[in-house]
């Protein structure tokens, strides 16, 4: 049995849904007249500056705490988007989820929101305008008073998904995913994790990107240090890292939570993780202790083990340790290391038996087995227990 927190244990009893492929035509029939996944929708359009008024208020309209992603807009971008406004270009209407009753949270439109609201308050210079070339380095109170003028008339227009589309907790959830997720087929593209950051948004969440802040964790990976000030902007080098803006660190992170339960592993790895994240959200304080303690030991004992060659596979070329981590290789180290905590202290008294059999180990494995070109749930459990089995066989020397 796996080493997990109270909810863990139970986190799989609720049902999957019915398969597809056990409905019949009526059964189709019933669920469309149902209205089941049929989105209720409603229009808004407000002026510019009563809008970021609005914002003011602190139960109108959530905009970080539930989407939550780093930031992606460079100020080059957001000030075409204010040309735009200047211009009367149309601008695609933001998307919202109605919450509660006259209280939403922003599903589509974080960047255009953070930019209108940014300008207003003269945080950002223009830069980089075309058709307004004239108007870069000014601020929004140092424009000339028509453009000014001309920007207040304009409005923004957003669409409330109305609370009643969705019968259930979970089904408002997945819901949710699914329209976040075509609405965001354009523009930025948004990686996995940050669609489930952006949906799942729990205790658990946080947790992920807290243990993603790991020291070591970084240090092997390669991520700068350093986090958000005051006002939720990142040191420029960690910004511009690509595992971090993209959040595949934490999703580096759930991967670990997720894989030690590997036999329930379905659906590939994004539908596994999905599914994962989903019941997490019921995590209480007990099983943010409990994992958090649980991921900082493993990591302590994995990057003691292997230092700066964690997650590194073998290359056989060289021969010699990679230049990269791989992700499946720390899923497979990771986990495995988990299974052994109470024989830490031996295993790092052995660390370099264990070296030299992890090297056998890899130059002896098939192409492709730590690399995750191979991701289906017999190569995951087959990696897990590889790595298990060579800690296991170490301890018993």
């Amino acid at each position: 049995m796996e080493n997990l927190a109270p909810s863990e244990v139970t986190m799989w009893e609720a049902p999957e849904k019915a398969s597809v492929l056990q409905t019949t035509d009526e059964d189709i029939n019933r669920k469309y007249a149902k209205r089941e996944l049929r989105i209720i929708t409603e229009s808004n359009r407000e002026q510019l500056p009563n809008f970021v008024e609005a914002f003011k208020r602190k139960d109108w309209m959530n905009l970080r705490p539930f989407y939550q992603r780093r930031p992606r807009w460079s100020p080059d971008r957001q000030s075409k988007l204010i040309e735009s406004f200047i211009m009367n270009i149309p601008v695609p209407p933001l998307f919202v989820y109605e919450s509660d009753l006259a209280r939403y949270e922003v599903m589509d439109g974080q960047q255009r929101i953070t930019a209108i609201i940014d300008f207003y308050a003269n945080r950002f210079a223009l830069e980089g305008l075309e058709q307004w070339p004239e108007l870069n380095g000014k601020i929004y109170d140092k424009l000339p008073s028509e453009i000014r003028k001309g920007i207040d008339r304009r409005s923004i227009s957003y669409i409330v998904l109305l609370k009643e589309s969705a019968p259930s907790t979970e089904d408002e959830m997945l819901l949710r995913q699914q329209v976040f997720e075509r609405l965001n087929t354009g523009g930025v593209a948004l990686s996995n994790q940050e669609v489930r950051n952006s949906i799942y948004q729990s205790k658990f969440s946080k947790l992920l990107d807290d243990m993603s802040q790991n020291p070591a964790f970084r240090s092997v990976w390669g991520i700068p240090p350093g986090k958000a000030d005051e006002k939720g902007r990142f040191p420029d080098d960690l910004a511009k890292d690509r595992l971090f803006s993209t959040m595949r660190d934490t999703e580096i992170v759930l991967r670990f939570f997720a894989l030690r339960q590997a036999q329930k592993y379905r659906l590939g790895m994004k539908g596994f993780l999905d599914r994962y994240m989903l019941r997490a959200r019921s995590f209480g304080d007990d099983d943010i202790i409990f994992l958090t303690m649980l991921f900082t030991h493993t990591m302590d004992l994995a990057y003691g083990l292997y230092g700066e060659t964690l997650f590194r596979p073998w290359d056989h070329r060289r021969p010699g340790w990679a230049d990269r981590p791989q992700v499946a290789l720390s899923d497979a180290v990771m986990v495995a290391c988990s299974r052994h905590l109470d024989d830490a202290t031996l295993l790092l008294d052995r660390r370099g038996e264990v070296l030299a059999a992890t090297q056998d180990l890899l130059e002896k494995a098939s192409p492709g087995s730590f690399t995750g070109q191979r991701n289906t749930k017999g190569d995951v459990i087959a990696r897990i227990d590889a790595f298990d089995g060579l800690l296991t066989e170490v301890l018993s020397r």
